[in-house]
């Protein structure tokens, strides 16, 4: 797995995660899924994304995403 992949993979972790804990526990948590956004939409303008470089330092190859 690249880090384009492991980014998406992660952020729709993260999204779901915040979808069912809000389901089953608070409404705050949607905050969680909203941060996920947020931050996937700032990646895509100005393309910096802490996640990629976690990945990164983690050891995954560099990739393009979709491909």
């Amino acid at each position: 797995m690249n880090i384009d992949k492991a980014v998406l993979a992660f952020a729709g972790v993260v999204v779901l995660a915040g979808l069912a804990l809000a389901q089953t526990y608070s409404p705050w948590w949607l905050l969680l899924s909203a941060f996920a956004g947020l931050n996937m939409l700032q990646a895509a303008f100005t393309g910096f994304c802490p996640a990629a470089i976690v990945f990164r330092k983690l050891g995954f190859k560099p990739g393009n995403a979709f491909q």
